[in-house]
């Protein structure tokens, strides 16, 4: 067909508030294709400045194939490709897609700078596959509204352009413009999921009622709506149940809110830590077996590489993260930073919180490994430091974290910034300065 009979391909305008550059997430496969062709078409967009990126799982033999096709093809039409290569982890927890797409986006998103906006080529079908997938799953509306037109991601937003188009107006307008593309053989086995609702239970559905894709997109589309009516509430309610640290949630005021918003809390409190959604059964096990817990039970609950724990009045949230080895330890004469194996780190500070300078001696940083005691300022005798940290209210999660600094004859002098010894104090008052750690993040 010549292109001037084609058929057009409308694109909803971009929010104002996305003044950034885009950046189109381009597979090679015929959505991204012709999301990426069409894109590049408009002058506006190049204007902003347009560019792609292809992210090479390595998951199939043909890899280097597509992405040697994705950069002729990026070529022709002028636009910058950029080639990014992931190790996607196998054993992971959440499953092959999950842990695909999840470092996808990982990936994707490294690339963006503040404001820029990434395009996604999800189109009405993949809607309603999502649709489906969440209500299997037994998502409330925050769920079932599937994906957003566009939303915050990273620095910048995630724009789906072509939402509201069935897969069919993408495939005339790629045979109309003599588009080239990749076909994923992996699309054509029905294990996974997604797969399956696509090539089975989608095509039953439609054979009895033509519109369902579209009915089940809609449905998605009013539950999204349902769920931004709800969002402002969820979000002052966080702010008046959240502790000091926004990864915990006060037990008390949780348990005095009706069952129906405290679920629905707790599902946004996990979604702004950007965690992994909870899983159907997450909210019944944290009501059950968390909150209705004794302050003193060591109760958690952990799915897809997060946990959430319960400790005295409160609950906490965050990824899994192994604790320092009991075995690990190092010498650290304070001068510079001291990075700490879990991602923490300690420092020596003076008021200005500007390095001052080191020990005297290099000190050993060390695990706890229990049993540890140590002399407090003002005190003659020594206290058992597991008690300390208790009476300071420390919790268990930062416990498990805590580095400890010894003297070269083995007594205490410090557990990361919330004990000193007596001695410690005394040396660090002299001198104006503090000893500091940093948790991982």
């Amino acid at each position: 067909m010549n292109t001037a009979d084609a058929r057009p391909l409308a694109l909803p305008a971009l929010p104002v508030e996305t003044a950034g550059a885009l950046v189109v997430g381009y597979s090679g496969g015929l959505d991204s294709t012709v999301l990426l062709h069409r894109l590049a078409a408009e002058p506006a967009m190049r204007a902003r400045g347009l560019r792609a990126v292809h992210v090479h799982h390595g998951l199939q033999a043909a890899a280097d194939a597509w992405a040697n096709h994705c950069e002729q093809q990026a070529g022709a039409l002028g636009v910058p490709l950029q080639v990014l290569r992931v190790a996607v982890p196998r054993d992971g927890g959440s499953g092959p897609e999950a842990a695909a797409r999840e470092a996808r986006y990982a990936a994707l998103t490294s690339t963006m700078a503040p404001g820029e906006v990434l395009a996604t080529a999800h189109h009405r079908d993949d809607q309603a596959e999502t649709f489906l997938l969440r209500a299997l799953r037994a998502s409330g509306p925050e769920g079932l509204g599937a994906m957003r037109p566009l939303r915050q991601l990273g620095p910048g937003w995630h724009w789906r352009p072509l939402l509201a188009l069935p897969r069919g107006a993408l495939q005339a307008y790629a045979q109309d413009h003599g588009l080239a593309w990749i076909d994923d053989p992996s699309n054509a086995v029905a294990d996974a999921d997604r797969n399956f609702l696509r090539l089975q239970v989608l095509p039953l559905l439609q054979e009895r009622w033509p519109h369902a894709a579209a009915s089940l997109a809609r449905s998605a589309a009013l539950c999204a709506q349902a769920d931004a009516l709800l969002a402002d509430e969820d979000a002052a309610l966080l702010r008046m149940h959240a502790g000091d640290d926004p990864r915990t949630l006060r037990v008390p005021a949780l348990m005095a809110l009706p069952a129906a918003r405290r679920a629905r809390l707790l599902r946004h409190w996990i979604r702004t830590l950007e965690l992994p959604p909870l899983p159907a059964h997450g909210v019944e096990r944290i009501e059950g077996e968390l909150l209705h817990a004794r302050a003193d039970a060591d109760a958690r609950f952990a799915w897809a590489g997060a946990r959430v724990l319960r400790w005295r009045d409160f609950l906490h949230a965050d990824t899994l993260r192994a604790p320092l080895s009991p075995g690990w330890e190092t010498e650290w004469d304070g001068r510079t930073p001291l990075a700490l194996p879990d991602g923490g780190r300690l420092l020596l500070r003076d008021d200005h919180g500007t390095a001052t300078g080191g020990f005297d001696a290099p000190l050993r940083v060390h695990a706890r490994r229990g049993g540890e005691r140590i002399v407090l300022p003002g005190r003659s005798h020594s206290h058992l430091l597991k008690h300390v940290l208790q009476e300071r209210g420390v919790a268990p999660w930062r416990r498990a974290h805590l580095p400890l600094l010894s003297a070269a004859d083995g007594r205490l002098l410090a557990a990361g910034d919330i004990a000193w010894a007596d001695d410690m104090a005394r040396w660090l008052h002299a001198r104006g300065w503090h000893l500091a750690w940093q948790p991982p993040a």
